[in-house]
């Protein structure tokens, strides 16, 4: 038993008339105590299969379930007591009638009058189905079929599906207990402000959804302005949270960028196909100068052009925890790039940066590219259009920086058929070395590995192929290879051509 005055975990209870007029409907939190506590619930601590219990009388209604377990009541709320015979009373709990106890008789409590459950885990999936059908009922919606067939998944995927701030209000009430969804698509759903209360409300409950996706629903500043505010708590388990196309502007980007500035739980966050301008680059730059958390940022289709990319620039050379950033269509021109290139002497953890579509000039390019020579920690630089000076500047930059791999489409002053070269087929070159030298073309691969193993990064495979004599092959063939071998996590899978020729 633990001493006077600690609680269990807390279960939120919601009521009809909460789901009516509040954000999420939750009106109180009942703490749920051992046998002794001071707060008189009538909560006590038990044993019943392998697990420990509690209960609690509340409204009429005893309620037992597992401590393991963060319970949601949904109960009818009326100005008189509520009788225990209506079906409405519990929905996520085991629940019986309270015992009657004679007059002159002190109440008896026994774990013997617990109701048993054989599959708690199934019982508790149920429950929620069943919270979800009441949810819906009570806010005037109908239920989304998906979304009640997949509750036990861990991904979700509701873009399109028209929810509406009440549907979005129902949903959020059926997560708030939920411990197998981790990410959860709900683009495209026109939520507005009175859904993002609710999925606010609903994520400092939950524990367990790591990704959120809410982009394309017009959020504007009042969306904004919550979300602001719920980034600042660093309450809940939230890593990744897409918010492309939901009309931010000015105002907007201030109250993130804040919010950010103090957020360390947030790893990725998507805020492209947005409204930001120069004024906002200011705001953008001074959150990545402070911000600790953040390690993939997509600002890609906004409004930023040189002034913005000198006030993000300024930022990046500070910032220690970004390795992906995606600057790709905005405006940055040749003196965003040229701040780019000096961000890039000084910042130590950028892996990989898109500048494509930047209106960046030959001039812009070659003042980019000197950044790189003092970079060591770029792997991956995206560009479209380069010039051949640029091109043939990439050589040096590459006998000192091996790892860098910079993408490109097309070369300036060239045609496109002209800047389309063909290369011999890589996997054929080193078929060719392999017959020559009677060996597998497995047996080549693996050599490249320190211990031969079947598996290597694809940085460290782009070096050591770029190191390696034997079979000469350039960037081009190289990237090749990589598309062919690699297994889309980062890594290059050899067993493959076990199986396979060229």
């Amino acid at each position: 038993m633990r001493p006077h005055g600690c609680w269990g975990r807390e279960a939120a209870v919601l009521g009809r008339k909460g789901l009516q007029n509040g954000v999420l409907g939750v009106w109180s939190h009942v703490q749920l105590g051992d046998k002794g506590c001071s707060q008189d619930l009538g909560g006590r601590g038990g044993n019943r299969g392998g697990g420990k219990w509690k209960w609690l009388y509340l409204k009429g209604w005893r309620v037992s379930f597992p401590t393991s377990r963060r319970c949601v009541f949904l109960l009818e709320e009326t100005g008189t007591q509520a009788t225990p015979h209506s079906s409405d009373e519990t929905l996520y709990c085991e629940a019986e009638a309270a015992p009657a106890s004679d007059k002159g008789k002190p109440t008896r409590e026994s774990s013997e009058t617990d109701l048993e459950i054989e599959d708690t885990e199934k019982y508790f999936t149920t429950g929620q189905k069943e919270l979800y059908m009441e949810a819906c009922k009570l806010v005037g919606v109908v239920p989304v079929s998906y979304f009640i067939r997949n509750m036990e998944e861990s991904y979700m995927n509701l873009n399109h599906h028209g929810l509406g701030p009440h549907g979005t209000k129902a949903i959020a009430i059926a997560l708030v207990s939920n411990t197998t969804l981790i990410t959860l698509e709900l683009a495209d759903n026109s939520i507005m402000e009175d859904g993002i209360l609710s999925l606010v409300e609903m994520l400092q409950e939950n524990y367990y959804l790591q990704e959120l996706n809410i982009s394309d629903n017009a959020l504007g500043f009042e969306g904004a302005k919550v979300i602001s505010e719920f980034l600042q708590k660093n309450s809940s388990s939230l890593v990744s949270l897409q918010l492309a196309g939901n009309k931010f502007k000015d105002q907007s980007a201030e109250l993130l960028c804040q919010a950010l500035s103090a957020n360390y739980r947030i790893k990725e966050m998507d805020l492209s196909h947005n409204e930001f301008c120069d004024k906002d680059g200011e705001f953008l730059g001074s959150m990545l100068a402070l911000n600790v958390g953040l390690q993939t940022l997509d600002l890609s289709w906004n409004h930023l052009s040189s002034r913005a990319a000198v006030s993000l620039s300024n930022g990046l050379r500070s910032n220690v925890t970004l390795k992906t950033l995606d600057i790709s269509m905005n405006g940055f021109g040749n003196e965003g790039a040229a701040a780019l290139g000096e961000a890039l002497k000084s910042n130590s953890s950028l892996a990989y940066l898109d500048v494509s579509n930047n209106d960046i000039g030959n001039e812009g390019i070659i003042k980019l590219s000197k950044g790189l020579e003092f970079n060591e920690c770029l792997r991956t630089l995206k560009h479209v259009m380069v010039s051949e000076q640029f091109v043939k500047f990439l050589d040096g930059v590459y006998a000192v920086h091996p790892q860098l791999d910079v993408v490109y489409k097309a070369i300036q002053g060239l045609s496109a058929k002209k800047s389309i070269i063909q290369y011999p087929n890589p996997m054929k070159l080193i078929q060719s070395y392999a017959d020559q030298n009677k060996i597998k073309v497995l047996d080549f691969f693996k050599s490249l590995t320190p211990t031969g193993m079947m598996k290597m990064p694809v940085s460290e495979f782009l070096k050591a192929m770029i190191q390696q004599n034997k079979i000469p092959l350039n960037r081009f063939q190289i990237r090749e290879l990589i598309k062919r071998l690699d297994d889309k996590n980062g890594n290059m899978n050899f067993s493959v051509l076990e199986v396979a020729r060229p």
